[in-house]
């Protein structure tokens, strides 16, 4: 199926080509060369505990993380754990920064129908300026099928096995994790979004909470969405156009509480499907809690 080439090639030149502003959260991390990143600490959660601080870190890929990157990853988060859920081009086209000390684990959890025959049908983005990557994208905001395909991105990846094997293998890894654990996929924003909604469930979160931390990753590319959606009007752009810009550069928090139902539809709930899908017992939740969260606050 050539579209399906096509648009996943257009994914990753979103993913590869866009900067981020820094997040206005104040979980926000200002690193010099890494994207999107925050500090999952100081949430609450259903129960009154709180995350603690310095140990749950989201981020954009650390390609470009700086020496002054590096020394505040290692000495302030004692980081000693990396996940990260892009396939094997991604990677391979911006490897992370090795840091000494730390644990690599690779996880590719977008689903294959969305990769497939993306390593020969990709662009050469070595000669594609900006502009060039700017009109295959604009292309595709005005494609019906490419507007289609980004809302079923994320249900499938929750309704993929493979996903789903490597988001509970994510799970056991922060709970084995020695130090500081930190996970990423290109921008930090949607694969490694569902990554840390499974987290903070499985951590005891309420759904809130939870949208609202997915939802953060649009204050940190604000300007280019908005750059981009000014773009598709001045074209005479759709909603659904618009709507494609939205998720591909940033998130599309409609298409994630709309899988969040599907997940209560067809699993029963979030709790069952951290269970029973991902395969992270109530056990091993509650020794994820223990570990990662603070004594709930008196009143």
């Amino acid at each position: 199926m050539k579209m399906n080439n096509d648009f996943s090639a257009a994914i990753i030149l979103l993913a590869m080509t866009f900067s981020a502003q820094v997040a206005h959260s104040q979980r926000a991390i200002a690193f010099d060369g890494i994207e999107n990143a925050r500090d999952m600490g100081t949430l609450v959660m259903q129960n009154g505990q709180t995350v603690r601080t310095g140990m749950l870190l989201r981020s954009g890929n650390l390609s470009k993380a700086t020496d002054g990157d590096v020394a505040v990853l290692k000495e302030k988060y004692r980081l000693t754990d990396v996940f990260d859920f892009r396939f094997e081009a991604e990677a391979n086209a911006a490897p992370d920064r090795i840091i000494d000390g730390v644990s690599y684990t690779h996880l590719s959890t977008l689903p294959q129908a969305f990769i497939q025959g993306f390593s020969s049908s990709r662009p050469d983005t070595t000669k594609m300026d900006t502009r060039d990557m700017l009109a295959v994208l604009m292309k595709y905001a005005f494609d019906p099928q490419a507007q289609a395909m980004a809302r079923r991105l994320y249900p499938a990846i929750v309704t993929d096995s493979t996903a789903q094997n490597y988001y509970g293998a994510f799970l056991r890894g922060v709970l084995r994790a020695d130090g500081g654990v930190l996970w990423h996929c290109s921008q930090g924003k949607d694969r490694a979004g569902w990554a840390s909604a499974f987290l903070l469930a499985a951590l005891g979160a309420s759904r809130e909470t939870i949208v609202e931390d997915f939802d953060l990753s649009n204050q940190s590319y604000a300007r280019q969405v908005e750059a981009l959606t000014a773009k598709v009007r001045g074209m005479d752009g759709s909603a659904e156009a618009a709507a494609f810009i939205r998720a591909m550069v940033g998130v599309s928090r409609e298409n994630f509480e709309a899988t969040l139902d599907l997940i209560d539809q067809r699993y029963g709930s979030l709790s069952a499907y951290i269970e029973n899908q991902l395969g992270f017992s109530r056990e091993e939740q509650q020794q994820l809690r223990a570990k990662y969260l603070s004594a709930a606050a008196s009143w």
